[in-house]
């Protein structure tokens, strides 16, 4: 058990934040005409009025600095059926662009091919949050697209559920 003053061990932080189901999402943007993309399970509403949004993303992201220099974002909603997806964006360093079909936005942001719903955002504001920057979003358009899967893609101690499974 943790008391109040003893240091709080990272993996056990982690662990016990494993304990809280999320939703998994892919953040998009083009810069110089190049798509960007990182998988994001830290995304949520912010406010109706004005319509804002927000997500959490390390300080060290390399695909953040350009979707900053952007000044916009579209946050893809994964189906129960884009594990493939979620986990080819949450690799560093390889082409996470590779045989993913996608769309322009009205803003111009990749809609990932497949996604429950989407949402295209223009940065609102960002402050720093220890290792993370949080990212919050003015939402300036939306839509569900057009597929089977009716089942979001949750994420629950530490591996992909859905609705219709037990987690864990």
């Amino acid at each position: 058990m943790s008391r109040p003053g003893n240091a709080i061990e990272p993996l056990r932080f982690r662990e016990a934040l494993g304990h809280y189901a999320s939703g998994i999402t892919v953040i998009t943007s083009q810069h110089e005409g190049e798509p960007l993309g990182f998988t994001c399970q830290s995304f949520y509403s912010v406010s109706m009025n004005p319509p804002l949004v927000s997500f959490s993303v390390m300080a060290s992201s390399a695909s953040y600095p350009g979707i900053r220099q952007a000044g916009r974002f579209a946050v893809n909603i994964l189906s129960g059926e884009q594990v493939a997806i979620s986990n080819q964006f949450a690799r560093r360093g390889t082409d996470k662009w590779h045989g993913v079909q996608w769309q322009a936005s009205p803003l111009g942001n990749p809609v990932i091919a497949g996604s429950l719903h989407w949402l295209d955002c223009e940065i609102h504001a960002e402050h720093v949050a220890g290792d993370h920057l949080i990212v919050i979003g003015e939402v300036k358009a939306m839509d569900q697209q057009a597929v089977a899967a009716t089942q979001p893609l949750l994420y629950f101690k530490g591996q992909y559920c859905n609705l219709v499974q037990a987690c864990a």
